[in-house]
């Protein structure tokens, strides 16, 4: 239908224009007009859709790059607050991991002073012990040196008391 009707505005055009002629000169307005608005209608029947069109699908394009930009948008919201939680889960972790360091510092440190305490222990036991044990040594090397000197004195004038004064000596 609407071919029909261009049609019909274009042979209007032929059949309205005008000859040229001097002779219709001041209704040469009215031809002018249907031609201008003919020309306007077909340039309009022509252009219009075309344009319509890329404008549609110009105006589709920029939404649907606004959508993805607010797509993108969304997603990096959603990227951050998962790196913020993740901040967080870091920091709780690394205060847990401090806090637990030192709990097992100290419980390390009690530990090693414990055994050090049963080895200073161990090591003042085994120091009395070997003191100790001088001591006997040093004793029985007096007393085998005090008889010996004794016995190889004479026999006879051998006593309890000269014993007994010899030990002194050698004791003192």
């Amino acid at each position: 239908m609407s071919r029909i009707l261009v049609f019909m505005l274009m042979m209007s055009t032929y059949a309205l224009a005008s000859s040229g002629g001097a002779e219709h000169a001041n209704t040469d307005i009215i031809q002018r007009t249907v031609n201008f608005l003919l020309f306007a209608g077909l340039i309009w029947y022509l252009v219009a859709e075309p344009a319509k069109n890329y404008f549609a699908s110009r105006s589709r394009l920029i939404a649907d790059e606004m959508k993805k930009v607010q797509d993108k948008l969304k997603e990096s919201v959603s990227l951050k607050k998962e790196a913020l939680a993740k901040i967080t889960a870091a920091e709780k972790f690394a205060a847990d991991l401090v806090a637990n360091s030192k709990k097992e510092n100290k419980i390390v440190n009690d530990h090693i002073m414990t055994q050090c305490e049963a080895d200073i222990e161990i090591l003042v036991k085994q120091q009395a012990t070997l003191i100790e044990y001088e001591q006997r040594k040093m004793v029985r090397s007096v007393v085998e040196n005090t008889l010996k000197d004794v016995l190889s004195q004479s026999d006879d004038g051998f006593d309890k008391e000269a014993m007994a004064s010899v030990i002194l000596k050698k004791v003192a």
